[in-house]
């Protein structure tokens, strides 16, 4: 015991006589980047005929910028080609065309917005929404499938749509009874470039291979008008695409960094792994609290205590686990001072989220440990004052322990 009474002595002898000792850790840091992504795959337009008769081919290039960890947006061009089919008259009858549709998308990294940046990670789940203009095209297949029923039903006697050869279309007539599914009839045919608004919102999974490349899957539902497929119906028209593909970030994705924790944390650090009789023969010496004073009992000396409980990550507001003990020691030293009182600033890193929104997680992380300091060791309300301090100021130099409230009890 005596022993380790004197390398604590040294320690803290050090610490006070040289106020710019340090601990130093090293930390992955983001960097905003541009990457570029190539899919290929598979298109599922709704129709009423078989599945497989509906599926077709999908192809995608795009370019993208990741703000932060988790924000980014995305331009794509997507395309190929579409299907659509109908049963009419008892005959199933099928057409494709091809489109091209340029769209800009938000996207979301989840994995870093719940589980923390992590460059290393081999999974990343993101979602996305965007919008864009399909532009369809090569809808000759549906026009000739127009002037089939044409010379079929041209004695009917409800409307239709034809073209019969020629580029200006006119009008027949048919009936429910002549032809079953006439509700289907292609009401809304279209011929020559049509422009039409388009939103759409998915998922993607990535897999790491290395710092610059990684591969993927990404599924998307898309929206548009009724006009899309030729046919007329209720509701508007939809197509699901599902890609796979290749992303190659272009430049550095994030950057080492070597970061000091301050002098009094090394000593907190060290006496928190002693058992409570030796850290309170510390304290009675001035380890914790500050000069030492040369083995005078000073334990009834009331000191401030510092505790910074910490979030690690993205948007957290929940105190983990590993963080309550220090939670515990602001109880204990305001039980013990009856008379004491404590500050809680929360604090958000400035690497994600604005100002008003880090404002925000950090009034809600204050809010955790007041709450945690009355509902769980009963201190009173009136004892516990929050400040929400933010991304105002950054007690740290390191990003992701700004993710902190720092309480001060005296």
């Amino acid at each position: 015991m005596n022993i380790k009474k004197a390398l604590f002595a040294a320690v803290l002898a050090i610490g006070c006589i040289s106020a710019s000792a340090q601990e130093t850790k090293t930390i992955e840091v983001f960097k905003p980047h541009w990457y570029v992504q190539l899919q290929g795959g598979g298109q599922y337009t709704e129709g009423e005929i078989d599945f497989k008769d509906l599926l077709s081919t999908n192809f995608q290039l795009s370019a993208g910028y990741n703000f932060n960890p988790v924000l980014g947006a995305r331009v794509s061009v997507n395309g190929w080609t579409s299907k659509a089919g109908s049963r009419i008259g008892g005959t199933e009858y099928s057409w494709k065309w091809n489109y091209v549709a340029p769209m800009v998308d938000a996207t979301v990294n989840l994995s870093n917005a719940f589980f923390g940046y992590n460059p290393k990670r081999l999974l990343n789940v993101g979602v996305f929404a965007g919008l864009g203009v399909n532009v369809g095209f090569n809808n000759e297949r549906a026009i000739h499938v127009s002037d089939v029923l044409y010379n079929q039903y041209s004695t009917s006697t409800a409307s239709g749509t034809y073209y019969n050869g020629t580029a200006t279309p006119g009008t027949f007539t048919i009936t429910s009874a002549l032809v079953p599914n006439a509700d289907q009839w292609l009401r809304h045919l279209w011929n020559g470039p049509r422009a039409r608004l388009v939103g759409r919102v998915g998922a993607s999974v990535d897999f790491r291979v290395c710092d610059a490349v990684s591969v993927g899957l990404e599924g998307s539902f898309n929206m548009l008008n009724d006009h899309y497929n030729s046919k007329q119906a209720p509701n508007p028209d939809f197509y699901y695409n599902v890609l796979a593909g290749v992303k190659i970030n272009l430049g550095a994705t994030h950057a080492t960094k070597v970061v000091e924790i301050p002098t009094a944390k090394v000593i907190e650090r060290i006496i928190e792994k002693e058992p409570a009789p030796v850290q309170q023969q510390i304290i009675q010496q001035g380890g914790a609290a500050g000069p030492n004073t040369g083995g005078t009992a000073v334990a009834q000396q009331k000191e401030p205590l510092r505790r910074d409980v910490f979030f690690p990550a993205i948007r957290s507001t929940n105190i983990p686990a590993d963080q309550m003990n220090k939670v515990e020691d602001v109880a204990n030293y305001l039980k013990k001072y009856p008379e004491a009182k404590v500050t809680i600033t929360g604090y958000a890193d400035r690497g994600t989220g604005n100002p008003t929104v880090n404002k925000g997680y950090g009034e809600k992380r204050a809010q955790a440990v007041k709450t945690a300091l009355i509902n769980t060791y009963g201190i009173s309300a009136s004892r516990i004052t929050t400040i929400a301090m933010g991304d105002a100021e950054q007690p740290y130099s390191d990003n992701d322990s700004n993710r902190v409230s720092i309480c001060i009890a005296e």
